[in-house]
């Protein structure tokens, strides 16, 4: 058995082996490859430059649009915060008024009899 698998690995070798020359290119033909693309063409790198200009534009666009809706939401935030402070303001002045007996004035009254 280990005789009849050591051949068909050395067939298998050689099979391979047979097909080298079909995988690699003449030197020539490899040094044209080489030569036709180790630069990228003027008109290749202006698209990339075009490309990354509207990148960089979409990204500006992206940027402004978040940092104008994060501003309105604290203009939001802001107002509702007023409103409330302004609300609780007036209840405790109401309160007051309906509460105070007019014998302290309105700085001592949620004191204690000193």
């Amino acid at each position: 058995m280990a005789w009849r698998q050591l051949f068909l690995i050395c067939l298998s070798a050689v099979a391979l082996l047979s097909n080298v020359e079909e995988i690699f290119m003449q030197e020539s033909d490899a040094l044209n490859f080489l030569k036709k693309h180790s630069k990228q063409s003027p008109r290749f790198q202006d698209e990339v430059n075009v490309e990354n200009r509207q990148k960089l534009w979409a990204d500006e666009l992206r940027r402004e649009y978040h940092e104008e809706q994060r501003n309105e939401f604290e203009n939001f935030v802001e107002e509702q915060n007023d409103e409330q402070g302004e609300r609780s303001r007036e209840a405790v002045e109401q309160w007051r008024q309906w509460h105070y007996d007019g014998l302290y004035s309105s700085y001592l009254y949620n004191r204690h009899h000193i």
